[in-house]
């Protein structure tokens, strides 16, 4: 039975041979971005003056449509900077969560912290465009890419300068962790029931390398959860749309932020 994720797979497969025809690698190299030096997100979430957030810009998701269409990048994102987020999150996927390049070089114009590039990376040619667009670190989703895959695209990242952040959702995973890779992030949420389980992650959390950032990411909403997350090893946490979703979502996250200490 073919899931959401595999439809996301395949329109990203489309898009890349669309996008190949218009811009070369070569071009991305010759951007401005492209030279200039990545800020650390591993540096930042290790920062303990900031809140360990990784606070995500997202408009739309697949289950639920439109959470915040007309919100304005350039607020939201300062806002969160300015309350102690470590990182910011920009989703660029256009077709199933209403993103954009332009939302993440807004996010850049303002930001000091890293920023990343939340997407569904499957090709080496979307690793150089990371780079060129602004981003600081790229997401590499573990549920639709091989360990070959994994490898090759975080290795040519790496080779680049940008920091990775490879996602798991279960412990059978685990094999996909290599030397490129310099955050681990842990899914809560089962993607084939949507069920968010806390203890899974714990449990995935002790098998992994000590060296390594590591993030939970999904399903929380409750400043609670961080602080038991927090004790159990997790160093950052990846929140969006319980922000999002909110009227203000800069007040939601200082608010959050406050509890969660």
């Amino acid at each position: 039975m073919k899931t959401i994720l595999d439809e996301i797979v395949a329109q990203k497969r489309k898009e890349v041979k669309e996008k190949q025809q218009i811009t070369s690698i070569e071009d991305f190299r010759n951007s401005e971005n492209f030279i200039l030096p990545v800020i650390s997100a591993k540096a930042s979430i290790l920062d303990e003056s900031k809140s360990g957030i990784i606070a995500e810009f997202k408009r739309k998701s697949p289950s639920k449509g439109f959470i915040n269409k007309d919100a304005n990048v350039k607020d939201i994102v300062t806002g969160y900077e300015t309350h102690g987020a470590s990182v910011v999150s920009v989703l660029t996927d256009k077709e199933f969560f209403g993103g954009s390049f332009e939302d993440l070089q807004q996010a850049k114009e303002v930001l000091n912290i890293p920023i990343l590039r939340k997407d569904f990376i499957i090709d080496e040619y979307q690793v150089y465009e990371t780079k060129a667009i602004g981003a600081d670190l790229m997401l590499l989703i573990a549920e639709c890419l091989t360990k070959d895959e994994v490898y090759n695209l975080a290795k040519t990242a790496k080779e680049i300068g940008l920091e990775v952040l490879l996602e798991l959702h279960s412990e059978d995973q685990l094999d996909k962790v290599n030397d490129f890779i310099d955050l681990i992030g842990i899914n809560n949420r089962n993607l084939k029931t949507f069920e968010v389980d806390i203890e899974k992650s714990k449990q995935i959390l002790k098998q992994l390398p000590q060296d390594l950032i590591k993030v939970a990411e999904s399903g929380i909403s409750d400043p609670k959860t961080v602080k038991e997350l927090r004790k159990a090893g997790f160093q950052a946490f990846l929140i969006g749309e319980n922000f999002m979703k909110n009227e203000n979502p800069v007040e939601a996250f200082q608010e959050f932020t406050k509890q969660s200490k």
